[in-house]
């Protein structure tokens, strides 16, 4: 009930004393305490008590009431009033408010995970339990009384936890609230009390046998026996419950001429892929880990509670039965609220994979960094800055290191601050032949000024290859769509060696893409490189190519020559 977060938490409010006396008076009478144990009454509704509203996560509206110090100490569930519930803080302030029900230690954790407390699990309780009655849930101590740890409601009468023959199966208890859930947190955490001895703690119960769980010699001691009692029929809970969840999901779309469906069909694709995505347990959730132990036990208890309608197996006893249809309108299936489920986390998992899978194969983008590096009347400046004069630099590092030479020499205009003053040392690099340096220039024309006085370059850095560094400016691949024996159009491309890209490979990828005939033909000139040729007006489909092998896309350049200017 509270294992996730509270949705919709109010403020806390203060509770008036005249409610704060009809609160303590509800308790004293619904819990069967008597006027004369108006102290206790004072203990467990203490003054300054305040009430807080909420909504569970799975959207049922409640109230729950703090001590002034915010630890919470009772709750109701539901519209209206509703039953007041004591949480475990109370519970430890006076244990015998409930009668209760003990199980061995290795069950709390799944209890806190959020299942149900199976009948199997259940060593002692008191007398008297009636199905819905609120009880606490204790840690079964030889000898001793455990603290409560869980509350929750009898799912059964207390004389169906025990049968003669020791095989007593199902829910004992449908939990609400536990240690160290979200209500629990809302408190101050604390430890549980030490267990009290029996002699001390007023309860009269009722003990499971020890022969039901251990007739023979060297048999399995009785703790181990319930704890695999409690796996086994925990299993079960959670495939019936994954049986709900098929009918009123994945079952209900199919067309009725779906059916008859082979009983393994029916479990491996609805049952198997209904089941939570997250389980308390950490045994294997199938057929083979449950208490039916086979599936046609299960399918037969399911259509005993009327979930199912089946058709046994002719011939050969033990063959797969058919199930003829699903109760869609049973009022187990109308109750039961949908959740994550396997399949789902299992399809969100193959999708994040298969995107994983694609985001590797896809080829990652080409960087393309422009470069340059100090030259001729540039080289002093550098050197004056104590920065390298054979280095390349990035044009962020270029303004970085002339803006800490404005800052350091003063060099920021005072009349007009986007100005900067001309010193010696930048009117002796800026200056030329035949024309005069200006005394003060607007930032961003001395960067460009001072990138004009440096040598360009360039790095390329490819995917898988090592980073290409050349000395020169870098010029983007150009497409370019010319008319060409006479009318025919064709696509050109051109200067893509520089991004790693060989002309015969794009040339044959191309006449793939495009399904039209490619020709590569040498360039004029020294090492003036390749051009590929593709029929057809393929702009697009040449960009797309490029941008795809990881040419960004602003280092593509195209244009279509054989469309006419408009006048």
């Amino acid at each position: 009930m509270f294992r996730k977060p509270l949705n919709d938490l109010k403020t806390s409010a203060p509770l008036r004393n005249s409610d704060r006396r009809k609160l303590k008076q509800r308790v004293l009478q619904d819990f069967g305490l008597s006027e004369a144990q108006s102290e206790l009454g004072d203990l467990i509704v203490p003054e300054g008590l305040q009430s807080v509203k909420f909504t569970t996560h799975s959207g049922e509206p409640g109230v729950a009431y703090l001590s002034s110090d915010g630890e919470p100490l009772w709750f109701s569930l539901g519209k209206g009033s509703g039953d007041l519930i004591p949480t475990v803080y109370t519970l430890w302030k006076y244990p015998r408010l409930l009668p209760f029900l003990s199980t061995p230690s290795a069950v709390i954790p799944v209890l806190t995970g959020g299942a149900d407390l199976m009948i199997a699990g259940v060593v002692e309780h008191n007398s008297g339990l009636a199905p819905g009655q609120v009880v606490a849930v204790t840690c079964y101590t030889q000898d001793a009384l455990g603290p409560p740890l869980v509350v929750g409601r009898m799912a059964v009468a207390d004389s169906q936890l025990v049968r003669e023959d020791g095989t007593a199966k199902g829910k004992a208890v449908h939990i609400l609230h536990t240690i160290k859930d979200k209500l629990w947190e809302m408190g101050g955490q604390r430890d549980p009390p030490e267990p009290v001895p029996h002699e001390d703690n007023g309860y009269a119960t009722e003990r499971k046998e020890e022969a039901s769980f251990t007739p023979a010699e060297n048999a399995t001691p009785l703790q181990s026996k319930i704890e695999e009692l409690i796996v086994d029929e925990q299993v079960s809970s959670i495939l019936r419950t994954a049986l709900l969840q098929a009918i009123l999901t994945s079952l209900a779309v199919l067309p009725p001429a779906s059916f008859p469906l082979p009983s393994t069909v029916f479990y491996t694709s609805h049952i198997l892929p209904a089941r939570p995505a997250h389980t308390p347990s950490s045994t294997p959730i199938d057929i083979k880990h449950s208490a039916h132990k086979n599936l046609t036990a299960f399918l037969r208890a399911a259509e005993k509670e009327g979930l199912v309608r089946l058709k046994e197996a002719r011939g050969k006893a033990g063959g797969d039965a058919q199930v003829l249809g699903v109760v869609i309108d049973h009022p187990d299936v109308n109750a039961h609220r949908v959740y994550r489920t396997v399949g789902e986390a299992d399809a969100k998992r193959e999708r994040r994979e298969e995107r994983a899978a694609a985001e590797a194969s896809r080829t990652r983008e080409i960087v393309v960094t422009e470069l340059w590096k100090p030259h001729q009347q540039s080289i002093r400046f550098f050197e004056e800055t104590e920065k390298g004069s054979s280095s390349l630099y990035t044009l962020q590092e270029i303004k970085t290191i002339l803006n800490e030479y404005i800052t350091a020499k003063s060099l920021v205009n005072t009349h007009q601050a986007q100005f900067i003053n001309m010193d010696d040392l930048l009117s002796g690099m800026l200056a030329t032949k035949g024309s005069d340096v200006p005394d003060f220039m607007k930032r961003d024309e001395l960067t460009r000024s001072l990138l004009d006085k440096m040598q360009p370059w360039h790095r390329i850095e490819a995917d898988g290859k090592d980073p290409l560094v050349k000395k020169g400016k870098l010029a983007p691949i150009s497409v370019i769509v010319k008319l060409r024996q006479g009318r025919k159009a064709c696509t050109l491309i051109t200067n893509f060696e520089p991004f790693l890209l060989a002309a015969d490979a794009l040339a044959d990828e191309l006449r793939r893409t495009c399904a039209s005939s490619t020709a590569v033909v040498p360039l004029p000139g020294k090492n003036a490189g390749f051009e590929v040729m593709v029929q057809g007006k393929q702009i697009k489909a040449v960009a797309d190519m490029l941008q795809a092998k990881g040419v960004p896309k602003k280092w593509i350049e195209s244009e279509d020559m054989t469309e006419k200017k408009k006048k």
